[in-house]
């Protein structure tokens, strides 16, 4: 394994394209000849060419692996490259991805499936996953079982293999968002992620209204931009909760953000790996979240956190006000995740193990 391709021509930056960048940067730091192919339009475009990443531009359709120009285009640069590991994660790069690779000859062509929905058993994917994949890897277990749910037939669950995201250890930086200090009050409550009907924010709305009607002390504060934004205005609104749920947007230092915050909650009705989970638990906050999917993985209830039972709102506002009331419970919590982290969530370790893996399982 000499040269790897990684390719990832979404626009917007998520959890997909932050796991490109990383794992792109940390195989250049082993000497491998990486390229990422990407949108120039694109954050990763921009991330890419800050760490002097090679880059290679591609647009991708939903459409583009039956347009025979686009195929060829993509086929001649991983032949005149020589690309021997070609790695993509998202829907609409799968399929040219997978088939160009496979007219190209490339011998490890890598799918990193990150969504814990089944994949359909269409005539297209079953032919790409039996046909042209190598190695197929999952963000967690929650994942490769939805992946084996309609393709069981078609591939074998050793073919399927679980290696988790990584972070990059820096419990240590303690920098904490003004805008966070300067609002809080009381015990403040952390959230983050694209709203969307997905991530279920509106659940934090019902939430904040349940310790209010506790007399709970706290701040809730969303980070994140999405087509629910302004839903989400109108009900803090309409609940009176201007002073209590906060907005943010877009928050670029996450590490911040966590370290701002007293416990994080996700009331995410499904995730292919929970990241954000980890960032918190990085930062030694106790985290919550619904018991469900991949979330268990994750979570070592009443260790790190709480699992709460899809879709109690009340239950997320009776952990909180446990919390709140009990600083000694949020810091052994806190302790015991930031440990569950470096056990488990490394991501020097989790690129190791994915070195390792491609490196020790040709499969053809």
């Amino acid at each position: 394994m000499k040269n790897i391709c990684f390719l990832n021509s979404i626009k917007f930056w998520g959890g997909g394209e932050k796991l490109h960048l990383e794992n792109a940067i940390e195989f250049n730091k082993k000497d491998y000849n990486v390229t990422v192919a990407a949108n120039p339009g694109s954050i990763l475009w921009q991330k890419s060419l800050a760490h002097n990443l090679k880059l290679s531009p591609i647009s991708v359709g939903n459409l583009s692996y039956v347009n025979p120009f686009k195929v060829l285009r993509f086929t001649t640069f991983l032949k005149k490259n020589k690309i021997d590991t070609l790695v993509f994660s998202s829907s609409q790069d799968l399929k040219i991805g997978a088939i160009s690779g496979k007219l190209a000859g490339v011998k490890r062509i890598v799918y990193l499936r990150g969504l814990a929905t089944p994949v359909k058993a269409n005539f297209i994917n079953k032919f790409i996953f039996k046909s042209c994949l190598t190695h197929i890897i999952a963000n967690s277990d929650e994942t490769k079982r939805q992946i084996l749910k309609y393709l069981n037939t078609h591939i074998s669950n050793d073919k399927v293999h679980t290696i988790y995201h990584g972070i990059e250890l820096n419990e240590k930086n303690t920098d904490k968002l003004e805008i966070v200090t300067k609002k809080a009050s009381g015990i403040v409550i952390g959230n983050a992620g694209r709203l969307t009907e997905q991530k279920r924010q509106k659940d934090l709305i019902q939430i904040a209204r349940k310790l209010v009607e506790r007399n709970i002390d706290f701040t809730l504060f969303i980070a994140g931009e999405g087509e629910l934004r302004e839903e989400l205005e109108s009900e803090i609104v309409k609940y009176n909760l201007q002073n209590k749920v906060i907005l943010l947007g877009f928050v670029e230092d996450m590490s911040a953000f966590m370290s701002s915050i007293d416990v994080f909650v996700l009331t995410s009705e499904w995730e292919g790996f929970g990241f954000v989970l980890v960032e918190a638990m990085m930062k030694s906050k106790p985290v919550l979240a619904y018991d469900i999917t991949s979330n268990p993985e994750i979570i070592d209830d009443h260790v790190t956190g709480y699992l709460i039972d899809f879709p109690k709102v009340e239950m997320f506002a009776e952990k909180i006000e446990l919390l709140s009331s009990n600083p000694d419970i949020r810091k052994q919590m806190g302790e015991a995740g930031l440990k569950r982290v470096k056990d488990k969530f490394i991501l020097q370790d989790r690129i190791d193990e994915l070195e390792a893996y491609l490196i020790e399982n040709d499969i053809n």
